[in-house]
């Protein structure tokens, strides 16, 4: 039960190419968002469709998995965890993100 404390799975868009960093240390990490939609009906029948987007990262393994087969548009279906942040601005302002550290990655095609 312990790996339902933080688990995120999302099935999306990725609105960008994947943004590949190479740290000094030699690790790779990359960085996406990733857009998911929902939709209800309103009052008067007419449906209504509401966008997230999620900023997804990866490491390693999963890092160069990203970078050779996912690009902006595809399909994805990932599972991780939520991973909170903060960072300051130029300015000196500090920001809060949260983050979905991304540990297993697959793409998705529909048959058309």
């Amino acid at each position: 039960m312990s790996t339902l404390k933080n688990s995120v799975q999302l099935m999306g868009h990725l609105g960008q190419d994947p943004e590949v960093v190479n740290l000094e240390s030699g690790k790779k990490l990359v960085k996406f968002s990733l857009a998911t939609n929902d939709y209800y009906y309103d009052g008067s029948g007419e449906k209504v469709t509401n966008t997230y987007w999620h900023n997804i990262i990866a490491w390693g393994k999963t890092a160069s998995f990203v970078e050779t087969y996912v690009k902006k548009g595809q399909e994805v279906l990932l599972r991780g965890k939520l991973a909170p942040r903060s960072y300051e601005t130029k300015d000196g302002e500090k920001r809060y993100i949260t983050e979905i550290n991304c540990s297993e990655i697959v793409t998705t095609s529909k048959k058309e």
